[in-house]
């Protein structure tokens, strides 16, 4: 595998600046648009300050670009009062782009005019953790989504909500939908878009075991961790599973990879890409194989952890090639529906790498804990990991926006 490059492609200007993006997935469990996070600093939320909303918005949407982060999906962005009444979301895209008015902002007589008119220019409006009240009924009118909090509502609450919504051609989105079970709640009351955890948590299943053909895969991954590689036994073993030879072989003849003759064979793969691509090249089919038959999203979202994990090992002392696998298995436990703590057994990675994974707080997983803040908006869990390992918030952020631009890339080749 070849060293990262460590060269940004995305300048952050100022102090510390955080992204992040949250799915918001389809009754299909395809990516149907992102929640983009952005904040200046370590704050879970916008202070009602019109300087700080307009740097929010406008700085990050400048420097960052939204589609950049979306790849050509809705990007769902929160907005303040003076956002809005100001006309400071002007500069973003009208076609791609879903204002979030916050359920803190007021409906008062400015601000609906201010929604009249930029639904006039072809913007879209989404009503966040929304809950019932008169005042808001201009507002309703205008909403193409409303968005209800799952942690919040009751049934019957939702019941009358949806009552009161019939016809009137709004989508609605279940939001922090943590379960299966409540996702499927969810599908029963006639929401059709969702947002929260239960795409990436595992129903979990007693006494189940790694299925054998997963085995075979956790076998090559541990070929694939030895220096040299054991070209026959790597052959052999490779081959062994049909599925995972043919989606091999289609990354390598994929246009990302510039080879200029067709290759037919692992062997061949291997002589021509060198061993550092083909551990690549090989990792990424693995694990889009494992993932089979689960939602897309949890494949982007551990390509992003793998390359966040391999770009950052640089600046803490780690192994590049360790840490990308570190990354790119720790949603093993959403691909297959099983325990974390009884697959790490099977996984050729150091014990330290294996409780990084299972969850125990220790160096080696500091990175993929950050990510994982980053990913729940925990912008102060952010900053006191970064702040633990002598890390500035800017280097990690500009490593987190530099890996989603990476991911999307590789996506088109793994899909």
């Amino acid at each position: 595998m070849t060293a990262p490059n460590q060269n940004s492609t995305i300048e952050l200007l100022g102090g510390s600046r955080y992204v992040a993006r949250q799915p918001i997935l389809d009754l299909h469990g395809r990516v149907y648009g992102y929640e983009l996070l952005y904040r200046v600093g370590a704050e879970t939320a916008f202070r009602a300050d019109g300087e700080l909303a307009s740097r929010t918005i406008l700085d990050n949407t400048v420097i960052f670009g939204v589609d950049k982060f979306t790849g050509g999906s809705l990007a769902f962005i929160n907005c303040t009062a003076e956002t809005l009444t100001e006309d400071l979301v002007n500069v973003l895209p009208t076609d791609t782009v879903v204002l979030e008015i916050l359920e803190t902002v007021e409906p008062l007589p400015n601000l609906i005019a201010a929604c009249g008119r930029l639904k006039t220019l072809g913007f879209r409006l989404a009503l966040d953790d929304f809950v019932w009240a008169p005042e808001f009924a201009p507002l309703v009118e205008m909403a193409d989504y409303i968005k209800v909090d799952f942690n919040l509502t009751g049934p019957q609450k939702r019941r009358e909500l949806m009552k009161r919504l019939k016809g009137k051609g709004i989508q609605m989105l279940a939001e922090k939908v943590e379960t299966l079970a409540e996702y499927e709640q969810a599908c029963r009351e006639g929401f059709t878009l969702f947002q929260g955890y239960y795409f990436c948590r595992p129903e979990l299943v007693k006494n189940r075991k790694v299925p054998s053909n997963r085995l075979c895969h956790f076998e090559i991954l541990r070929m694939l961790h030895t220096d040299p590689v054991d070209l026959l036994e790597l052959s052999l073993t490779v081959k062994r599973d049909q599925s995972l030879t043919y989606r091999l072989l289609r990354l390598v003849n994929s246009a990302g990879y510039r080879i200029r003759e067709e290759v037919k064979s692992i062997r061949s793969a291997l002589m021509i890409l060198g061993e550092d691509t083909f551990r690549r090249v090989a990792i990424l089919a693995i694990v889009t194989e494992l993932n089979s038959g689960r939602p897309q999203e949890i494949l982007r979202m551990s390509m992003v952890r793998g390359r966040f994990c391999e770009v950052t090992s640089g600046l803490c002392g780690f192994s590049y090639t360790e840490q990308y696998l570190l990354g790119m298995l720790s949603l093993l436990p959403s691909m297959l529906s099983i325990p974390m703590e009884e697959l790490t057994p099977a996984l050729p990675l150091r014990k330290e790498i294996r409780d990084a994974l299972e969850g125990t707080v220790n160096r080696e997983g500091c990175m993929l804990a950050w990510l994982k803040a980053n990913e729940a908006g925990d912008w102060a869990g952010c900053e006191s990991i970064a702040r633990s390992n002598g890390l500035k918030p800017q280097q990690l952020n500009k490593c987190y926006l530099d890996s989603i631009l990476w991911a999307e890339s590789q996506f088109l080749l793994a899909d």
